[in-house]
Formats: C-alpha cells, sequence, structure tokens
C-alpha cells in the first residue's frame, strides 16, 4: 500500500502538512560536509530579544524545558486507508521536536494518515485553541472530535483504539486522567495517570502481550525513553560552542525569522544554551564528558535488546522500540549523532528501525 511514492510536499511554520508516513534519510550514512541540525526548548522570558531567542528554542520541543532535534524529510504516502467513518488526525507539533518525533514514529509505523500543523515557536496562535500549551497535540475525529494531548497518552490510546475498537476513543481518553502536582519549587505540573498502559482486556491482552514480562518489559523501556533518554539530548548537542552553534544555525534556517532576527536568535541562542546544557548536566548529575553518558544509555537500550532479536518488540517493533527511535533520531545531522553511531552498538538496530517503518 505504500508502493506510491510522490515528491515531498512540505510546508513552513503556521502550515499544513497531509502525512502517510514521513522517512527519515540515514544521515549518519549519507551527509552533505557541514550539514549540521539540531535544538533546544526553553521557557521564560516574555519580549524582545529574551522571548526571541527562547521562542525559537521552544519550537524545538523539550523536556525539562529543553530538546533538540534534526531536520525531517517529509515525503507523502499513500498510506493504508482506514475504514470510513474512523480515525482523522491532524497532530500539531514543532517540527524537530522528539515528543513529536515519538508520535510521528508510532503514527508511520502503523501506516496512520495525518494531517501536520506546524506550530509558531513564539505567538503558537495555531494551538491558541487549548488550554494545553504543549506539544504534540493530536485533534482525532473517530465520529466526534477529540483532542489528546502528551506524547505517551497519544500513542497509548491510539494503540488501545486500533487494537481494541471496542469502546470510543472518547471512553479511551478518559481512562488517561491529567493531574496536577507541584514540584519542590513550587511549579504546578500536570502528569497524565496511566499513560504507559494499553486499556485492554484480558482477551486482548494475551493477543498483544502473550507473557506478562513482555508488557512489563515495553512499559519500563518507554518510560525510560521519557524519563533518561530525552535529558541526554541537550546537554550532548550543546555540549561545545560549536556544537551549539551549529544547533541553532538549524533553527533560524528552519524557523521564520527576518534578517537580523535571525542573526539574533543564532549567536544569542546558541550562547545561551551553551551555559543552559552545562546546568542540565549538573542537574542530571552527568559526568564532564556527556558522550559517556549518552554511550552508556545506548549500549543499555541494545543490551536490553539482546543478540536473539530484532527488536524489543520481536520480529516487529513496540512502542519502547517507536518510543526510542523516535527520541535519537532527532540528533540526526549533528556530531553527537555521528559520535554515538561510531562509538556505541546502536547501527544495526537502528538501520532496521528506519527499514521498516519506511516500509
Amino acid at each position: 500500500p505504500l508502493s506510491a511514492r510522490p515528491q515531498p510536499k512540505m510546508a513552513g511554520a503556521g502550515g499544513v502538512w497531509r502525512v502517510g508516513a514521513l522517512l527519515l534519510p540515514p544521515a549518519w550514512r549519507l551527509r552533505a560536509p557541514g550539514r549540521a541540525f539540531g535544538a533546544a526548548a526553553g521557557r521564560g522570558g516574555s519580549s524582545g530579544g529574551g522571548r526571541l531567542v527562547l521562542g525559537a528554542a521552544f519550537a524545538l520541543g523539550g523536556t525539562a524545558g529543553l530538546c533538540l532535534a534534526a531536520r525531517q524529510r517529509l515525503r507523502e504516502h499513500s498510506a493504508a486507508e482506514l475504514p470510513a467513518g474512523s480515525l482523522q488526525l491532524t497532530l500539531y507539533q514543532y517540527k524537530t521536536c522528539p515528543f513529536c518525533s515519538k508520535v510521528r514514529a508510532f503514527l508511520d509505523y502503523h501506516g496512520l494518515p495525518y494531517e501536520i500543523v506546524e506550530v509558531n515557536p513564539i505567538m503558537r496562535k495555531e494551538i491558541k485553541f487549548s488550554s494545553y500549551r504543549k506539544v504534540p497535540i493530536l485533534l482525532a475525529n473517530a465520529g466526534s472530535p477529540l483532542q489528546l494531548n502528551d506524547s505517551s497518552v497519544i500513542i497509548s490510546a491510539i494503540k488501545t483504539y486500533l487494537v481494541s475498537r471496542r469502546n470510543s476513543l472518547e471512553e479511551i481518553v478518559s481512562f488517561y486522567p491529567p493531574v496536577k502536582t507541584v514540584t519542590e519549587k513550587g511549579k504546578e505540573v500536570v502528569e497524565y495517570e496511566n499513560k504507559y498502559w494499553l486499556m485492554l482486556d484480558e482477551k486482548e491482552t494475551k493477543r498483544v502481550y502473550p507473557v506478562k514480562e513482555v508488557r512489563v518489559e515495553e512499559m519500563k523501556w518507554r518510560k525510560w525513553a521519557d524519563d533518561w533518554l530525552v535529558h541526554l539530548i541537550s546537554p550532548n548537542v550543546y555540549r561545545t560552542p560549536k556544537e551549539a552553534l551549529a544547533s541553532f544555525d538549524y533553527i533560524v534556517r528552519e524557523g521564520k525569522f527576518g534578517t537580523l532576527e535571525g542573526l539574533f536568535a543564532k549567536y544569542v541562542g546558541a550562547v545561551a544554551m551553551f551555559f543552559v546544557s552545562k546546568r542540565l548536566k549538573k542537574r542530571h548529575q552527568l559526568r564532564d564528558d556527556v558522550r559517556e553518558d549518552l554511550y552508556e544509555a545506548v549500549n543499555e537500550w541494545v543490551k536490553a535488546v539482546g543478540k536473539n532479536r530484532l527488536f524489543m518488540g520481536g520480529n516487529q517493533p513496540n512502542l519502547a522500540d517507536l518510543a526510542v527511535y523516535g527520541v535519537l533520531r532527532v540528533m540526526e545531522g549533528l556530531e553527537a549523532f555521528d559520535d554515538m553511531m561510531a562509538h556505541t552498538n546502536i547501527q544495526p538496530w537502528y538501520q532496521r528501525m528506519e527499514e521498516v517503518i519506511e516500509k
């Protein structure tokens, strides 16, 4: 069903893409000299230059306010059509956010057609309809419109819907209630209960997870990707002034900036994020050479997959495979990604993930 391959069709910030599947070229194998992409996100500043820099960075998603990503090449495919009246999906995203990348990897692997609305990182007018001010946001219509927030909730809810098809999507989403909590610093945050669970009956659970350990393993590593792996991205990408500049060079080229705005965002933002990365290193108790933490985490994942499985899900990826791949691929084209490929055992698994999602 994915045999037809029209030319890529892209839209800038604030535009809409209709996507059947998104494919990433293996940038660590074929990369133009000097090509480097990346970014981060942060909160703070409400006007002027600070707002410009932080808004530009915020466009690229975040965890603990920060994230980074690599350029995506979007291709339009004729994906397997769902039955009439089934899911109609619109993904509101920052093009380079790792959490958005996770959702796209999931949707692409399952062959689900969807539209993308790119959110302007500064004004965020595209999501003014929502009190939830982060991305990704997925609007799903399975008979009635519904808004899904949080990447892991989106993935769990849609997967449950695809497997079960007995419950309404609205009912399924109600199983993931938002809960407001206050951090030690007095900041109010929203977390979602059960977000790593698929809400299936006993028969469906046995079909998806033949043994209990399979489900436990998948949930463990999905959480690991959110709670640990993502935190290693920014310290590695902004490790040096050169790498920080390469990241913001991408932001400016892909964003909507005037000449002076772009120069300001590129150079001031790169300096700011270089120093922020040092604070992140201290916050997460990383080593002086943060590459070592990245290498260790990636090899830990490869060891968990093991030598006797193509993927953690066996012959096909499970939700943990898709989550880890979605996070890691945002570094494509950056020095950190090339170093990871050269100094860890991730390459065979990563290649298989690229191939299976493309198919």
